[in-house]
């Protein structure tokens, strides 16, 4: 049992990161209050070449460091003092690294030639990925005066990262447990979303998300065990995908309390382009890291050409809980722009199959001890289970189970992918062409207010199947295109909960992002789609 309070050497270590970098922000000049949308900030806090640096896209960024048009000191300079402006204002870093950043990018600097494709990019990482001589408390306060991880419990994706050219910048905040989909913790406090401060941006990976939507970050590394990555991607407005496990390893990450695998969570991208997503799973995999992990199925990132014609499904419910009005209008949106380019695709309607009884595996599988673990570590640390916290484990499928009971529920679960997949393949029966990809909401609505965030189903259910999903920005909620529906028939109780919760007052600025999700190891397939759906959307 901790017998006094260590919350304030982890608020030490990251107020010490942030007082260090030079030039100093006038932070006397920050409005009080701060407005709702901070996202324009920067441009009154940080010089123009700071503004012109951090503006650009992944691809961008890189073509100008490999042709020296920017030294990676510049680079790493301008991006530490954007994340150092961003923990003002919607507190989503546990620490920024400016010495070892800076030491980093001289020392590139120093090199004729770029050491690798991500010669002096700065990327950041969720708090939990563990670093040499750096402490990881996975935001649960019996961790703080855990010992910095030694060579075999470093984050392999680091590893990987920093041999391609990286400079880690800057460590993001997550939420008590790593099992929420908001960001707060008894240790660091509530992560905001810079679109709107009274939103969520998200969890588990929502520090990520708001620091790259503040682009104190271009490219970031997150995890996803229920839509840590994509959930946080949908409510800021960036991109964000969950590869299919046993592509990315988890060695080196700490949780602070042992799971089950029954569930198979990722660790993947977060970016402000597509393209940092590839850049991340080409890079990654393309240095054969199987070779250092033996539970990595070894198969490198694949160049595919698509077939000239794409079935595209969309599933514009669960058939549990509706998704709002502006996620609704995002669908129809996308799904118009493919069904004018009928030489491209075919658009479907997709049947849900009983993403109840998915949830329901989902979250019993998490928590086959009961929540036991998380309970003696909160009970170690002093410290209260947060209200997210504590709606998971007071959930009726969360208990105690036997090894027998376990394994029945396990048995359970290769079933559901049987039936599901089952599913999937008949798609093809009537015109023989299998469904390519499902296009989804990514949650129930646009980010939710602080504390909302209570259905998972729109991204845990692929979790469960372990299915590659891709999330992607469309729309931002319109408060005259999206009025409430007043006559709507909730279908259960938890819709009842979600309809509830719409008001277009509440959700301005919020973006509404959409998600793709294709099958097991069909990841390279996912992302080539998705690059095909926003090049019919106008993008490049």
């Amino acid at each position: 049992m901790i017998e006094r309070n260590p919350i304030s050497k982890a608020i030490a270590i990251r107020d010490k990161s942030l007082a260090v970098i030079e030039p100093p922000l006038d932070l006397d000049r920050l409005p009080d209050p701060l407005p709702p949308n901070v996202t324009q900030l920067p441009y009154d806090f940080l010089t123009d070449e700071e503004i012109t640096i951090t503006s650009l896209d992944v691809d961008e960024l890189l073509a100008r460091l490999r042709n020296k048009q920017l030294s990676c000191v510049q680079v790493t300079k301008a991006f530490l003092r954007r994340a150092a402006l961003a923990q003002q204002l919607v507190n989503c870093v546990t620490e920024l690294l400016p010495e070892t950043a800076l030491e980093r990018a001289r020392y590139l600097d120093s090199l004729d030639q770029p050491i690798g494709p991500l010669h002096g990019l700065p990327i950041s990482l969720k708090e939990h990925h563990g670093m040499r001589g750096r402490l990881t408390n996975c935001a649960l306060v019996a961790c703080i005066d855990n010992q910095p991880p030694i060579k075999d419990e470093v984050s392999g994706v680091n590893d990987v990262l920093w041999e391609a050219g990286a400079v880690f910048h800057a460590r993001t905040t997550q939420p008590q447990s790593l099992m929420h989909l908001e960001t707060s913790s008894n240790i660091y406090g509530v992560t905001l979303n810079p679109n709107n401060l009274k939103l969520s941006p998200g969890g588990s990976s929502g520090g990520e998300s708001a620091l790259i939507r503040m682009r104190g970050s271009i490219l970031g590394i997150g995890g996803d065990s229920g839509g840590s990555i994509r959930v946080p991607a949908a409510n800021t407005g960036i991109y964000g995908f969950k590869p299919t496990s046993g592509r990315v390893t988890r060695r080196g990450t700490a949780s602070g309390v042992p799971r089950s695998s029954s569930i198979n969570g990722s660790h993947g991208p977060l970016s402000t382009s597509r393209y940092g997503l590839e850049l991340f799973m080409s890079t990654y995999l393309n240095s054969q890291p199987w070779y250092k992990d033996v539970t990595l199925v070894p198969l490198p990132w694949r160049e595919i050409t698509l077939q000239k014609h794409l079935k595209i499904a969309i599933m514009w419910s669960d058939g549990v809980v509706n998704p709002h009005p502006p996620v609704q209008r995002a669908l129809r949106q996308v799904a118009t722009m493919l069904q004018k380019n009928k030489a491209q695709f075919t658009v479907v309607d997709w049947e849900p199959l009983e993403h109840d009884r998915g949830w329901e595996l989902t979250q019993s599988l998490y928590y086959g001890d009961g929540g036991a673990g998380l309970k003696k570590i909160l009970a170690d640390g002093n410290e209260e289970a947060l209200p997210l916290s504590k709606w998971m484990l007071e959930s009726k499928n969360v208990r105690a189970r036997s090894r027998e009971e376990l394994n029945q529920l396990t048995a359970e679960r290769d079933k559901y992918w049987h039936t599901y997949n089952d599913h999937w393949q008949a798609t093809g029966e009537k015109d023989g062409h299998i469904v390519d990809a499902i296009l989804c909401p990514a949650g129930p609505g646009a980010a939710p207010a602080h504390g909302h965030s209570k259905y998972w189903s729109y991204t845990s259910q692929w979790n469960l199947l372990d299915y590659p999903a891709a999330v992607f920005p469309v729309t931002v909620v319109d408060q005259a295109l999206d009025q409430p529906e007043t006559d709507y028939q909730p279908m259960n109780s938890e819709d009842k909960r979600n309809h509830e919760l719409y008001d277009p007052g509440t959700y301005r600025d919020a973006p509404v992002g959409l998600q793709l999700v294709t099958r097991r190891y069909e990841d390279e397939k996912c992302l080539a789609i998705l690059a095909a759906i926003e090049r019919v959307m106008g993008r490049k």
